[in-house]
């Protein structure tokens, strides 16, 4: 890791807690479209992926036609549920962020959701002046576990992959910085298990966010 300078940060289950506010929204989002009931555990298991990827995971022989529908839909009810359900960064996450930054590594964040929202979402963790490069899925054309998203960032923030670490909750996080040639480190607070972290090939997993640091240390 000596040679580290970039860290690209997974958002949702990795430095965000929103799970509540996405399988609430999901939950919503079913009952006003009257689609065939999920259990809270199978919406759960699609985050990560873009929204269209999400309803298809859920509902494999809908329609083309009824995904933006569904989309559409979930995003109205998500902004509607942020006035009274407000995500919050997990713990430990803003002070690493912080001497992460102190330290000189470029933080970045690669993400499912959309530029807008992650802008707004990091602005209101208070996490935004960490952060210097934010790419959400209207900003790719292939999404996780395609390298594209960390790709552009490298592009974007002159880094080689061997220069740059993927942090996430998810294995197509893990998948999306292998495939990209990075170093990856899986987070187990998330919405993924050790497990699957450690399947999808992981170099690190760490429980607290503080243990990044440690993973850093070197720099």
């Amino acid at each position: 890791m000596m040679d580290l300078r970039l860290i690209i940060f997974d958002f949702d289950g990795t430095l965000g807690d929103t799970r509540r506010n996405i399988v609430t929204t999901m939950q919503m989002t079913i009952r006003e479209l009257l689609l065939p009931p999920r259990t809270d555990t199978e919406c759960a298991s699609t985050i990560g992926l873009p929204l269209a990827g999400c309803f298809r995971a859920l509902y494999p022989d809908i329609h083309d036609d009824r995904i933006g529908l569904c989309a559409a839909t979930y995003r109205r009810i998500f902004d509607e549920n942020l006035q009274h359900i407000k995500p919050e960064a997990f713990p430990g996450v803003v002070t690493t962020l912080q001497a992460l930054r102190q330290r000189g590594f470029t933080l970045t964040i690669a993400s499912s959701r959309s530029r807008l929202s992650l802008t707004e979402l990091t602005r209101d963790m208070g996490i935004a002046d960490y952060i210097s490069y934010l790419i959400g899925a209207d900003d790719v054309k292939e999404a996780k576990p395609k390298p594209e998203p960390v790709l552009k960032t490298l592009a974007a923030v002159h880094v080689e992959p061997h220069e740059a670490l993927v942090v996430g909750d998810m294995a197509v996080d893990i998948l999306m910085g292998a495939n990209a040639g990075t170093k990856t480190c899986g987070v187990t607070w998330g919405n993924g298990t050790r497990a699957e972290l450690s399947e999808a090939g992981a170099d690190h997993i760490i429980d607290k966010m503080e243990e990044l640091l440690s993973i850093c240390k070197c720099h």
